[in-house]
């Protein structure tokens, strides 16, 4: 059995990492036209950690792995339920980004000529809308996306939400060999990037997060037995070492090269351990559960749906140039389009998924 407490501190990094992939897609804005020592040393530098926003989704992954998990190892628990449930969560607010998207494309004219060569901006935003690539998009069916650029992650989510019965019958299976199965994930996930497979890069950082699920209890009571005053900020500075290390390493490893695809790699172990010294090290527990991270934890998934579409729009509104204008303008527009779009979309799609999912098991229960 797991542990029914809540771990509040969780949604506090899940909406830390929201935030940190919204700067992150204003830092892309913004690099074309930085001098080129100053984004060398903004990216090569431990404050990469504020805008690290491709890593940032490893700590969504392995999240998910272990709160999708949770729920499935306590008393009541039905998969009946589970599947409409959880696909329904997460394809009607995919949806609703979808569409806003649209909208702002068709509202706003963009041609790519007019942003800087080779830039994000350039190559990974639709300059329109096809009736095929808005039913690719909203179903999760591509491997890239520039309608809504982020939704590359929700496919991934989307692959482990369908095989969890795998990961957790793997996870219950080898859970006295927890650490071992850990080491081991850890190990894929690196051997990932090393041979450029995206599913063995991002699959074994889901099986952390279930991993933890299934030694939850364990693991909270070996947290609470960590008293040395500078174990957790050790462990923590760690995991943010390996989050970023590709970066840190670039002056001696080329991105390309086999010790920065290792380097890559280990962003995964970084984001397993994040999540760690967010349930252990009280003094984070009590940051990620101050009122401001549990807010953005709280509108986290609408935050990540709605940024990039609002971004792209004041840019080709603006031009690029202007980047310091869509910063300040983009981020407090994300934000409170992320609380509208968690009222009036997301939370509406909570209820109808929830509300399916109790009518499946009841429909289903009777055949």
């Amino acid at each position: 059995m797991a542990s029914s407490q809540r771990i509040s501190s969780l949604d506090g990094v899940r909406g830390s990492a929201a935030l940190i992939v919204l700067v992150y897609h204003c830092s892309l804005i913004a690099m074309p036209h930085l001098d080129d020592g100053l984004a060398t040393w903004l990216t090569q530098s431990p404050g990469k950690v504020v805008f690290a926003g491709t890593e940032a989704v490893l700590v969504f992954f392995v999240l998910s792995g272990l709160v999708v998990t949770l729920p499935v190892l306590r008393d009541g628990f039905r998969w009946l339920r589970y599947y409409p449930t959880r696909l329904l969560r997460l394809y009607l607010p995919v949806w609703g980004s979808v569409v806003f998207a649209a909208i702002l494309i068709a509202l706003v004219p963009r041609d790519p000529s007019t942003m800087p060569d080779d830039s994000w901006m350039q190559k990974a935003q639709a300059t329109g809308v096809t009736p095929s690539s808005f039913l690719q998009e909203s179903f999760l069916l591509l491997r890239s996306y520039d309608i809504n650029n982020v939704l590359w992650s929700l496919r991934w989510e989307l692959i482990f939400s369908l095989a969890l019965p795998l990961f957790v019958g793997v996870a219950v299976l080898l859970r006295r060999h927890a650490i071992v199965a850990a080491i081991v994930a850890c190990l894929l996930t690196v051997a990932g990037r090393v041979i450029d497979v995206p599913a063995l890069v991002y699959l074994p950082v889901f099986m952390l997060g279930a991993l933890m699920a299934v030694r939850i209890d364990d693991l909270l009571a070996w947290a609470r037995r960590r008293r040395h005053a500078a174990f957790w900020p050790s462990v923590t500075v760690l995991a943010l070492t390996l989050l970023i290390a590709s970066w840190l390493a670039r002056p001696i490893a080329a991105p390309g090269s086999i010790a920065g695809r290792v380097c890559w790699g280990l962003a995964g172990v970084g984001a397993a351990l994040i999540i760690v010294a967010a349930m252990g090290w009280p003094a984070f527990r009590g940051e990620l559960e101050g009122r401001t991270p549990q807010w953005l934890g709280r509108v986290s998934y609408s935050l990540y749906l709605v940024h990039v579409p609002i971004l792209a729009t004041l840019t080709y509104l603006w031009g690029s140039a202007n980047w310091p204008w869509v910063m300040a303008v983009g981020i407090p527009a994300s934000l409170i389009m992320a609380e509208l779009f968690h009222r009036f979309v997301e939370a509406p799609a909570h209820r109808l998924a929830k509300a399916a999912g109790a009518s499946s098991t009841r429909l289903l229960s009777r055949v």
